[in-house]
């Protein structure tokens, strides 16, 4: 049902203007890394960007290269079954444990059979353990 592991997210900062997460993406694709996750918002006068790549050492190297101050943080990955109720159950694994959420956020269409969930939480070791119990 969850199958969890460590992994890596990209976080950047950047100034709230159009086209920021154009030629983000841009400069992403150009070096053929695959964006398997992201989400972005803006908070104040700023664009936040998160990215889950195939390779996050590259796209460390050619976000800084083009400018970018990117931001490497560990996450939990899950593949999850695409069902009515996996994110209920997800959640309920960690809150019974009093792990803090700090962010999530997952997709996957409707002809998929798994979903990538991408969270951070106050303890992602002991996530880890307790989602693929």
């Amino acid at each position: 049902m969850l199958k969890a592991r460590q992994g890596k997210e990209i976080v950047l900062r950047t100034a709230n203007k159009i086209g920021a997460l154009a030629e983000c993406s841009k400069i992403v694709a150009e070096r053929g890394l695959n964006i398997l996750a992201m989400s972005a918002w803006v908070e104040g006068d700023e664009a936040v960007i998160r990215l889950v790549t195939d390779d996050t050492l590259r796209t460390m190297d050619v976000l800084q290269k083009n400018g970018f101050a990117p931001e490497e943080i560990s996450v939990v990955l899950v593949d999850a079954a695409h069902k009515p109720g996996i994110l209920r159950h997800l959640t309920d694994v960690l809150s019974r444990e009093n792990i803090d959420l700090t962010h999530l956020f997952g997709s996957a269409t409707t002809d998929q059979d798994v979903c990538l969930v991408v969270l951070n939480s106050s303890d992602n070791d002991r996530a880890i353990v307790l989602l693929n119990g």
